[in-house]
């Protein structure tokens, strides 16, 4: 299931922060979720970076099914267990995501353009980020925008550069049958001809993608798709 299947922001999802040493066991840790009733929703776990001691990694959990402080006290006291927040989902604080791949140039005018937009729409009440990386490469790209699809709250992919296509295109090709659409910028190569929304400028193609995406905006990419700009 990609990031457009389901609402962003639902009242049911609650989300815990659990910081650990080197004892912890995650499955012990779900296990005691799921047994007080919580549906594990999501799971992220990476290194501690603020210097804790005896803090070695933290895990990240989403759920449904329970309140966000149920969530924490069932796992206050499992083995290894150092401290436990429970806050907003990753979702309700950042929101929907906005991914930028290609070349330097092009994706740095992207970036201006989407940041603005997103700007605009997120004084009333949206939360949309701006993600860019500069890569060059068929492989490294295609690569790259395969990945999309496993990114959290990624809803719209914009390939910024002058020529693309061959695995590229397959790529796109397949990020779409999870339903995340792709804008193109208007380059050479087999791309065009399978995003969904084709834009010229990389500053409006920025400011297209974040009203594809934004709730508050009135821009639908059914009536777009297939379109050259």
């Amino acid at each position: 299931m990609n990031s457009l299947d389901q609402p962003l922001t639902p009242a049911s999802r609650a989300a815990v922060s659990i910081r650990v040493g080197a004892e912890a066991r995650l499955l012990e840790i779900l296990g005691r979720l799921e047994e007080g009733g919580a549906a594990i929703q999501a799971v992220t776990r990476f290194p501690s970076t603020r210097g804790e001691p005896d803090v070695v990694s933290v895990i990240d959990v989403e759920v449904t099914g329970v309140a966000r402080e149920l969530a924490a006290d069932l796992v206050r006291t499992a083995d290894g267990v150092r401290t436990v927040e429970a806050r907003e989902t990753l979702g309700r604080i950042f929101g929907k995501r906005v991914i930028v791949i290609g070349g330097g140039a092009q994706v740095a005018q992207v970036n201006l353009g989407a940041v603005s937009e997103a700007d605009r729409h997120n004084l009333r009440g949206e939360r949309i980020s701006v993600d860019t990386i500069p890569l060059v490469g068929e492989q490294d790209i295609a690569a790259a925008v395969r990945a999309v699809a496993d990114l959290p709250r990624a809803h719209i992919l914009v390939l910024a550069g002058a020529i693309m296509g061959g695995d590229i295109a397959r790529a796109v090709q397949e990020l779409r049958e999870t339903r995340i659409p792709v804008v193109a910028l208007n380059m050479a190569g087999s791309v065009p001809a399978v995003a969904d929304l084709v834009v010229t400028d990389p500053v409006q193609a920025g400011t297209m993608a974040v009203m594809i995406i934004a709730d508050t905006a009135r821009f639908s990419i059914e009536r777009q798709r297939g379109r050259r700009y």
